[in-house]
């Protein structure tokens, strides 16, 4: 009866790992199957991940495209409807963090889509102008950080 206990693999389906530099009884021993000197034979070498024989890669031949502004800001936008649906009339960057509407650390930007019909008290890092109208029309403030010119 076959059970896990006595359970092996088929005849030849596994092989022993070639175990190299051990010695010349192995077969594998002296240069371990690297050859004699060359690049190859050196410790560290092998062929670079887009290395293509000399010829220029891939990646240098090719244009580079586009900008990348090391200082612009990437801002986590919010809609005047998801305010409505908050509870609470306190809005801070902290109480959007923990009803998990936001990521932690980032910055915000409430955005006027939707309506809005609550009062409510936005603290948070941007607003846009529309927003900024509609929220004190229902009643509510709005405190955004002033951005010193430097």
């Amino acid at each position: 009866m076959i059970n896990l206990g006595n359970l092996s693999p088929q005849k030849g389906s596994t092989k022993q790992r070639k175990r190299v530099g051990r010695g010349h009884g192995s077969g594998h021993g002296k240069t371990a199957g690297r050859g004699h000197k060359g690049f190859k034979a050196r410790s560290g070498s092998g062929v670079k991940m887009g290395f293509e024989g000399g010829q220029m890669p891939l990646q240098r031949r090719l244009p580079k495209r586009g900008f990348h502004n090391k200082f612009g800001k990437q801002f986590a936008l919010i809609s005047l409807s998801q305010l409505e649906a908050f509870n609470g009339t306190e809005i801070t960057v902290d109480a959007l963090v923990e009803a998990g509407m936001v990521k932690k650390g980032s910055l915000v930007k409430v955005l006027a889509n939707g309506e809005i019909s609550k009062a409510v008290n936005v603290k948070v890092d941007k607003i846009s102008k529309s927003a900024k109208e509609l929220i004190e029309k229902a009643g509510g403030t709005v405190v955004v950080p002033e951005v010193s010119a430097e």
